[in-house]
């Protein structure tokens, strides 16, 4: 990465699934992560927070106890089994000394009581992260690689120089490889801004970001979806 380009780095967000039952509940978690630059990731059930947690590139996870059907509890001796070693935080009204000690006995990393103050569970989800030494370093799709600690972007081999900025918009997209991102979403995990008047801005660095990935004769990466962002492909 080009050290001389003075554009601020910022940190990028974390990938968070949120398992909560409650949709109000749901909705106030997604919209308070998101405008921290958070990207999040939703489920309501036992059998669809499982699966999302394995088979998604996820950073960690909020953990209601209260499911239907199957608990959360349930859910996170499962992941635990299946080798699932993210940050686990645990979100409940379950306020007993026993629920806590059998939460943190079967794998959670955290545990948050119901009701709680928003900035309590950013502090922690933070310190989680941070403490976190499973984190991916490097991305990779296809034969597009980044590692976060040397600040290097190879394609196939090749180095290619990239903006603090620029940076930062491709870490983005590795880390949501395969999934498609809004404009909005990209808006707030890269430039921390929440309204409608980045589009353009966006739509630059795409295409800037493009002419230094994209390489003649080889599938296209990054790619336009119609009617809602961006995606970039590869496995």
């Amino acid at each position: 990465m080009n050290s001389s380009v003075l554009e601020p780095r910022q940190a990028s967000a974390a990938r968070l699934l949120v398992i909560e039952d409650q949709k109000k509940m749901l909705r106030t978690l997604e919209r308070g992560l998101t405008d921290e630059g958070y990207t999040t990731v939703a489920a309501t059930d036992f059998e669809t927070g499982l699966r999302q947690a394995l088979s998604e590139s996820i950073d960690a996870v909020v953990l209601d106890l209260m499911l239907p059907g199957r608990s959360g509890l349930e859910l996170l001796a499962e992941l635990r089994q299946a080798g699932f070693k993210k940050p686990v935080l645990i979100l409940t009204a379950r306020d007993s000394v026993d629920d806590r000690v059998l939460a943190l006995d079967s794998g959670a990393d955290d545990y948050l009581v119901k009701p709680f103050a928003f900035a309590e569970l950013l502090a922690r989800l933070r310190a989680l992260l941070r403490r976190d030494s499973s984190r991916e370093t490097v991305l990779k799709a296809g034969d597009l690689r980044m590692d976060l600690i040397s600040g290097d972007v190879l394609r196939g081999g090749e180095p290619i120089e990239l903006t603090n900025r620029e940076f930062d918009l491709l870490e983005f997209l590795l880390r949501n490889k395969n999934s498609n991102v809004t404009r909005d979403m990209i808006a707030r995990a890269v430039w921390r801004e929440s309204n409608g008047s980045m589009t353009n801005v966006i739509d630059v660095y795409i295409n800037l970001l493009r002419k230094k990935v994209e390489v003649a004769d080889r599938q296209q990466m990054i790619v336009t979806v119609r009617g809602v962002g961006y995606s970039l492909r590869g496995e």
